[in-house]
């Protein structure tokens, strides 16, 4: 198995400078979004399920693994799995005092991930964004922004199909006084506005960018303001999904590249 995938990429990346914060973040951010295969002891029982645990002389971890193929070849055998976001992993074992193991034995990115890693990691995916309202004076392009950031949000919104038509990043500058930047979602469902703005926070987080450096608005796509981002603003295009097509029967004989069968 010679594909990569992007936790083998962002671990590459890590390993090969361990003093970057910037590239451990991203690490962190590619576990806590990415679909992971964790072993268990028994079939899962509805909601219920029991991690299989291997004591190490480190203590005790749990496994997952970011392909089914490779949680296969690791056990050698048929085992039960479940298939759970990183997100949802780190918040089962936070606390509880267990560490991660990651394609151990199978891949490039294989890592031991301690207890208080995942901790941290917990913590840090629990921060909630502060909703405000204030009046906005002035769009401008945006600048001065690191490209660490632009390609967080690029890969976060990638994932958030369906969620509002676009995004916009622009400058801002705010009626009451202050400046900074502003990712203008167009369109987004009201139901998904909480999801989106989290992505938005964790895509700042683990940037490395302080706390504060850009602010989040929704805005219907008829709103003026829309308009002015569009204008200024760097857009990032939302996967959107397919319309469902409409099948309509073909009378036999209609089709000129199926011409009907004669007996």
């Amino acid at each position: 198995m010679t594909d990569e995938t992007p936790l083998d990429l962002a671990h590459a990346a890590m390993e090969a400078a361990p003093e970057n914060d910037a590239a451990r973040l991203r690490f962190y951010e590619r576990l806590a979004d990415a679909e992971l295969f964790l072993m268990l002891t028994e079939e899962a029982a509805g909601e219920q399920i029991s991690p299989e645990l291997f004591e190490t002389p480190d203590g005790a971890f749990v496994l997952v693994f970011d392909r089914e193929e490779r949680l296969a070849q690791f056990a050698g055998k048929p085992v039960p799995y479940a298939a759970l976001s990183g997100r949802v992993v780190a918040q089962m074992l936070a606390g509880q005092g267990i560490g991660l193991g990651l394609n151990l034995e199978v891949a490039p990115s294989a890592f031991l991930i301690p207890p208080e890693a995942i901790s941290w990691l917990h913590q840090t995916l629990g921060r909630a964004p502060e909703e405000v309202e204030a009046g906005v004076a002035e769009f401008t392009a945006p600048k001065g922004l690191p490209e660490a950031l632009l390609t967080a949000l690029d890969a976060k919104l990638a994932t958030a199909g369906g969620l509002a038509a676009a995004a916009y990043l622009a400058g801002v500058r705010y009626a009451a006084g202050g400046q900074g930047h502003l990712l203008g979602f167009v369109g987004a469902k009201e139901a998904a506005q909480a999801s989106l703005a989290k992505a938005a926070s964790e895509a700042l987080t683990f940037s490395g960018i302080e706390a504060g450096a850009m602010d989040v608005g929704f805005f219907e796509a008829e709103d003026p303001v829309a308009a002015s981002l569009a204008r200024v603003g760097l857009r990032f295009d939302l996967p959107q999904p397919k319309a469902p097509q409409e099948l309509k029967p073909v009378k036999p004989g209609s089709d000129p590249d199926k011409p009907p069968r004669l007996k």
